[in-house]
């Protein structure tokens, strides 16, 4: 076998351990898939009496029309 064929094998021999999961890890994988969908879908309720625009210790804008803010 030359080294082509040899990195080959390998991968097919990685794959087909990914395919032998065990059907509780196969239910136990397509749950957390449909938790990670479902949360991306969630639309979050917007902050109420929360300063405009984005988070000042993220970008830092620490000022407001001129003035600087203090948290």
């Amino acid at each position: 076998m030359n080294k082509k064929d040899e990195k080959t094998s390998k991968k097919n021999a990685t794959a087909v351990k990914q395919q032998s999961l065990s059907p509780a890890a196969q239910r136990a994988l397509q749950e957390a898939e449909e938790r990670r969908k479902s949360e991306t879908k969630k639309e979050h309720p917007l902050e109420n009496g929360g300063r405009g625009g984005k988070d000042p210790s993220r970008y830092g804008d620490w000022e407001i029309k001129g003035r600087a803010i203090d948290f």
